[in-house]
């Protein structure tokens, strides 16, 4: 009889093999050693015991290239099969210009020109960031001229061909309360192209503005019509209740709770909202943060506050079945990077739901 000890699980061989962080190149035809009779051998899987573990592009948001080939590339080094994507990859792909302006300069010297409080040099710098705002604005006008949601086709195509879902679409400024129909229109639209179930974007309020009901009012009638859900971010400010008005309003208006700023809000009823709400929530951030009383910090996982572990094996139990979306936020160490730390998170939820 074998020893216990000699027997690898599935997991640890994977683990033992290297293949569990093998990348897939895309573009690569063959496979060594990989048998004809398992053609997705090489695909990624993080669907765990019924529950879905993705990522959030976002969390790439410090890597050199920005294009959707490479974002593409770390999902799958990273070894994660559905993602919430970001609509500047999407339409960045799709021949929008890049915005490449420096956001923090140029609010930094707008706001010392207000006070009367800059420098000629400065005030040069302000006004050649102006002249650089107004041609962006001029090409990104003409873009959105001929732009079609149709278009997204072929980036779902690219994704999906590569084992990679998309399950969530943010479109980053089109779904604000200054945009026209037409605008949220094509975000819904494109949103459905790429095969996602959901929008998502920030409640209207605090800090991020004031509170408008009138605007989540308008955003689930227009989803209503384009058949697809919008799924409400929130940071510190949530709160059990706190999506309640947008979801009376429509049934498309759906959430989509961050578990670490829940935490780090100072909630303490985490197991009691979702078992109350699992069934409006579309997809879940998932980050490690400590309590206000620990100082709210953003942590590797299993370091925080956050009960990352005992909520992902809720989903598992109770077979909830929105997504645990994986957002990369604490500082990647020295002797590391960004692909690898997400490594480490997607390894300490596939643990969880494996325990």
């Amino acid at each position: 009889m074998k020893s216990n000890k000699s027997i690898l699980t599935r997991r640890k061989f994977f683990k033992n093999t290297g293949i569990a962080t093998l990348g897939i190149s895309i573009g690569t035809n063959k496979s060594w050693g990989v048998p004809n009779y398992i053609p997705n051998f090489l695909k990624p899987n993080s669907k765990i015991n019924g529950v879905q573990l993705g990522v959030i592009t976002y969390s790439f948001r410090e890597m050199e290239d920005q294009s959707a080939e490479a974002t593409l590339q770390y999902i799958l080094d990273c070894g994660i099969n559905a993602i919430e994507l970001m609509g500047s990859v999407a339409e960045n792909h799709l021949g929008k210009p890049r915005y490449e302006i420096d956001r923090r300069t140029l609010n930094r010297l707008m706001r010392l020109d207000r006070k009367n409080k800059i420098s000629r040099d400065e005030k040069k710098q302000l006004a050649d960031l102006k002249q650089q705002q107004k041609s962006y604005e001029k090409a990104a006008g003409i873009w959105k001229k001929n732009r079609d949601p149709n278009d997204y086709l072929k980036l779902r195509k690219m994704f999906n061909d590569a084992g990679v879902e998309i399950y969530a679409f943010k479109p980053d400024y089109l779904l604000g309360s200054k945009n026209s129909d037409a605008d949220i229109n094509y975000a819904m639209k494109a949103g459905k192209v790429l095969g996602a179930s959901h929008v998502t974007l920030e409640l209207p309020g605090p800090p991020y503005g004031p509170k408008n009901p009138e605007h989540t009012l308008r955003l689930g009638k227009l989803a209503e019509k384009n058949d697809i859900k919008v799924a409400y971010h929130g940071h510190t400010q949530q709160h059990a209740k706190w999506w309640d008005t947008a979801l009376k309003q429509s049934e498309s208006n759906v959430m989509n709770p961050d578990l670490g700023h829940y935490i780090a809000a100072g909630n303490t009823d985490v197991f009691e909202f979702l078992s109350n709400m699992n069934k409006k929530i579309y997809s879940m951030h998932i980050k490690d943060r400590k309590t206000p009383a620990n100082g709210q910090d953003n942590m590797p996982f299993g370091m925080g506050d956050t009960p990352i572990v005992n909520v992902l094996q809720l989903m598992r139990d109770q077979k909830y079945s929105f997504p645990a979306t994986i957002e990369y936020e604490y500082k990647t160490p020295k002797n590391s990077t960004i692909i690898n730390e997400i490594k480490k998170c997607v390894d300490y939820c596939k643990d969880a739901l494996e325990s």
